[in-house]
């Protein structure tokens, strides 16, 4: 194969790859297929779609001969444009669905089946769904919805890169570009190995997470966890989707079952290189890791001043629905504060309870976990653990060399020296994120005052904001976890469409291609 050259982007190139990959995903629609078969639906929805991708996927495979290396440049394009031109084929469902008797108007038109689709593909959970039950979904439609936050989750091209040899080449970019975090770990000595073993890892706690909720069905403990809410809710749970075929989240399941979900959204929000090690015997990998347990100590200590506060009483706003008393109830108050926290920080987005009752003091530490993510290399979105890490040491370091200016001080996570280059990287990229956060908190806030019943405050806008640009899902107040999206205008919904694209893709993959600099020759 001839090398690309670093002077132009073959997009010509990067378009057909995008066929490949749309080709082979033509294969995912029939499972839901097999899911309206046996509930008695129709199969057009998921037909159509298999049909629209394979034809898509074929005429875009023509646009170039597999003469050529894929090189640094096509690597970006080819991720950002997998990752827009999925979504828009995966709303082929929601509107053939909403043609039909079952969904008619509840995903009405482009633009909220659009926001949908771009939703699950990036694990946001976001939705305009404005009534989620299978009086206006059919059961198929619904599992649709959970199945593209399980294809996003790992990542859609790091499972090309496993099973597709023409990607193995330059895998180890893609899989760099597409995978939340710093960099994804190499665990084989070959790309498409590695990222086969993780997909392995990932669906093994898929169906670990399946069995573990239907066996409380079983028991007793789950009277409404039946075979397909397990499936479901597993196929949203590791991919910290948190889309759910319950109007009411988790919050519809008994509490075994609130308990059963927090250690797999935690498990979701970790590393899953660690697990590999692990299961290779190399525990103290795990144990030892200084993002980890950062992520853990972090996620006890919000969960800890929200339950304080939730059982002490100011958590609690005077006028939330007394159905399930937290004040004075520790059991409670601990599992809505673990619930939650693990929620947000994974940016799971599912929800125990309608924390929009919360007392603003509560919702203000909840909003600074948005702000958290999860672990590098974890279906996680938001901004990282890790890059709290590197900041917080850069931070020591900067005070260090101010009383020590001769000293040479690198700063280390775990025993391993992290260089400049990666430092610098770390704080453009969290600048970006937040300036982005906060000019997204202010246009959204001013396209809502154009719009009838909205009437966002500030805590909502940002709320808003950030739950599409970390890809966390639900916000306060309007979008709280109860609520939707759908009453935004039709600017705003395409606007959170690009704030999710970009924040599933870690922001810079997206703008890269954006400057005139990419493109020149």
């Amino acid at each position: 194969m001839a090398v690309v050259t670093d002077r132009y982007v073959d997009y010509r190139l990067s378009l057909s790859l995008v066929g490949t990959v749309v080709k082979y995903l033509a294969a995912a629609p029939l499972f839901p297929v097999l899911v309206a078969i046996y509930y008695g639906e129709s199969v057009l929805p998921f037909v159509a779609a298999s049909a629209v991708m394979v034809a898509v996927g074929f005429g875009l495979e023509q646009l170039s001969p597999r003469d050529s290396e894929l090189g640094h440049r096509e690597a970006f394009l080819l991720v950002s444009l997998s990752w827009l031109v999925i979504p828009v084929l995966g709303t082929v469902p929601y509107l053939v669905a909403g043609n039909g008797s079952v969904g008619a108007h509840t995903i009405d038109g482009v633009v909220n089946a659009l926001f949908e689709s771009m939703s699950g593909f990036t694990t946001t959970g976001s939705t305009v769904m404005n009534s989620i039950s299978f009086e206006t979904h059919s059961h198929a439609l619904l599992m649709w919805r959970q199945l593209s936050q399980w294809l996003g989750g790992m990542g859609i091209l790091v499972l090309m890169v496993a099973i597709l040899p023409e990607l193995s080449v330059g895998g180890a970019q893609i899989m760099n570009e597409e995978a939340p975090g710093i960099s994804i770990e190499k665990l084989t000595p070959r790309i498409q190995e590695t990222a086969r073993a993780l997909w392995k890892i990932y669906a093994g706690f898929t169906v670990l997470a399946a069995l573990v909720y239907y066996a409380l069905n079983v028991v007793g403990l789950a009277p409404n966890m039946g075979v397909y809410n397990a499936v479901a809710h597993a196929l949203t749970t590791m991919p910290t989707g948190g889309f759910s075929p319950e109007g009411r989240s988790i919050e519809a399941f008994t509490p075994a079952v609130q308990w059963a979900v927090v250690p797999f959204m935690v498990v979701a929000g970790t590393n899953f290189a660690l697990f590999w090690y692990a299961l290779d015997g190399q525990v103290d990998r795990l144990t030892d890791n200084a993002e980890f347990r950062s992520y853990l100590g972090l996620m006890a200590g919000v969960t800890a001043v929200i339950a304080a506060l939730l059982f002490t009483g100011l958590g609690v706003a005077s006028a939330a629905p007394n159905i399930a008393p937290i004040p004075g109830n520790l059991e409670n108050s601990l599992r809505q504060a673990t619930f939650q926290v693990a929620a947000i920080v994974t940016t799971t987005g599912y929800a125990s309870m309608d924390f929009n009752y919360w007392h603003p003091a509560a919702q203000t530490v909840l909003l600074f976990a948005f702000f958290l993510g999860g672990s590098a290399g974890s279906a996680a979105g938001s901004i990282k653990i890790v890059r709290w890490v590197l900041v917080r040491k850069a931070m020591a370091r900067s005070l260090f060399t101010s009383i020590h200016p001769e000293a040479v001080k690198p700063v280390r996570v775990g025993d391993e020296a992290v260089d400049e280059g990666t430092l610098r990287d770390v704080f453009v990229f969290i600048m970006i994120f937040l300036s982005l956060f906060a000019v997204s908190t202010v246009l959204l806030y001013v396209d809502s005052l154009f719009v009838d019943e909205m009437n966002l405050t500030g805590l909502e806008a940002m709320s808003v904001a950030i739950a599409t640009l970390g890809n966390i899902g639900p916000g306060f107040g309007a979008v709280g976890p109860m609520n939707n999206f759908e009453l935004f205008s039709a600017p705003a919904k395409l606007y959170m469409v690009f704030l999710m694209w970009i924040g599933r893709l870690e922001i810079l993959s997206v703008l890269v291609i954006l400057t005139p600099a990419y493109w020149r020759t």
